[in-house]
């Protein structure tokens, strides 16, 4: 009797409350959000600290450094202990960053602060969308294309914030952290409030898995591990240097206007992951490479006219192609791998995705900062198109030879 008793109130306190799911998705916007606060603010500490383009991308890329270790590491670990103490400690180390970005007064200081989102946000994609499969297990895909959405909007309504609170705030460096901050604060207690989505803890011994892809999806994986390599290149120099970019070519000075920019991309990045989570992934998937290719075209053509209508309508094109070869990618590669090889595989992807934001970054910031960014950047674009090429010939090559091998099949 006692035991039974026990079970029930296990069972009772395990049940997610009716709100969970969409607390889960505001974490993920508010986390992603925190991700991109310090774009529009770039051009603000290079003019006052006097940093250079690869001490920005230096700050920027870091982020991304946390969050590999993020993606590859708190998977078992959530899986272990449960969802809610990795996300409790998670929006902690938020709050710690935002701190030290409060008091920053050095550039090391930066570094530090990004180092801790990436490995908190990181943190806080994998636990959360795990989460969301234990609130819903039988939505998947529409989970995924939600959590993308979230992502995005998230990006979004941050980066529009901070910028609206730099522009007119009388110290746009402290402000803007300020305001997040608080609403991390309140997320976090909501999260304390939360029942623990993963029932099925095993709190065993945690094993981290490595890498890897199972033989006959690896045509599959290159196709999307191609692909977001690509993409997430892009994202990085379109958050890091791009901004201060757009305002050299068109004459603005204002930092809402930075904000602006980011804002349209990200949020049309969001609309076409729903446009595209009603079509068929590979298919959404190549076409948003084949549009990325004449996007960047575009950011360099729109550069060049110092037009600000062009830049923003290039920088819509540029998000909707973008929501399209990531959302495409991601989904096809969460229906092709197998029930019990994702966690592996998923943590090969993300691996591809964060150097591919890392790495290509850093390397733009130093070649900007030795020929200038207005010179380097067409180079960049050039080699981020060829990618998206490779990305979608494999990616067409692919549906070809699933198409010839369907007879024999049959």
């Amino acid at each position: 009797m006692a035991t039974a008793a026990v079970e029930d109130h296990q069972s009772a306190t395990a049940r997610p409350q009716r709100w969970a799911f969409g607390l889960l998705l505001v974490l993920m916007g508010l986390a992603f959000g925190v991700s991109g606060l310090p774009s529009p603010l770039y051009p603000i500490y290079q003019q006052e600290w006097h940093l250079s383009a690869v001490s920005i991308t230096v700050v920027f890329a870091v982020y991304a450094v946390g969050a590999l270790a993020s993606a590859l590491t708190v998977g078992p670990i959530s899986d272990a202990v449960g969802r809610k103490p990795v996300l409790v400690a998670a929006l902690i180390a938020i709050l710690v960053g935002l701190g030290l970005f409060l008091i920053a007064t050095a550039e090391w200081e930066l570094i530090l602060a990004r180092l801790l989102h990436g490995a908190a946000i990181g943190a806080i994609v994998v636990a959360a969308g795990a989460a969301l499969l234990d609130v819903r297990p039988a939505g998947g895909a529409r989970n995924g294309m939600l959590s993308g959405i979230a992502l995005n909007l998230g990006v979004a309504v941050t980066v529009l914030g901070a910028a609206a609170a730099a522009q007119w705030a009388s110290n746009p460096l402290r402000i803007p952290y300020i305001v997040v901050a608080v609403a991390v604060a309140i997320m976090l207690v909501a999260v304390l409030a939360l029942a623990e989505p993963h029932a099925a803890r095993t709190g065993a011994r945690i094993r981290i898995q490595r890498p890897s892809v199972p033989s006959d999806i690896t045509a599959d994986f290159w196709f999307s591990g191609i692909g977001v390599m690509s993409a997430w290149a892009v994202l990085g120099v379109f958050l890091s240097l791009y901004p201060a970019l757009t305002q050299h070519a068109t004459g603005h000075e204002s930092i809402i206007f930075v904000g602006i920019v980011v804002a349209v991309m990200t949020a049309s990045s969001a609309a076409f992951q729903w446009v595209g989570g009603r079509f068929d992934p590979r298919s959404s998937a190549i076409a948003g490479h084949i549009g990325l290719i004449v996007s960047l075209i575009g950011a360099v053509l729109a550069l060049h006219s110092g037009s600000t209508v062009c830049v923003i309508i290039d920088a819509i094109a540029l998000g909707a192609t973008f929501g399209l070869a990531f959302g495409g990618s991601l989904r096809h590669l969460n229906r092709v791998t197998p029930a019990d090889a994702r966690g592996r595989v998923m943590s090969a992807y993300y691996l591809f995705g964060y150097l591919a934001m890392g790495i290509p970054t850093v390397i733009a910031g130093a070649l900007s900062s030795a020929f200038g960014t207005s010179t380097v950047f067409p180079y960049f674009a050039g080699a981020a198109a060829l990618g998206c090429l490779g990305a979608a010939v494999l990616g067409l090559t692919g549906s070809r030879r699933r198409v010839t091998e369907t007879p024999v099949d049959l």
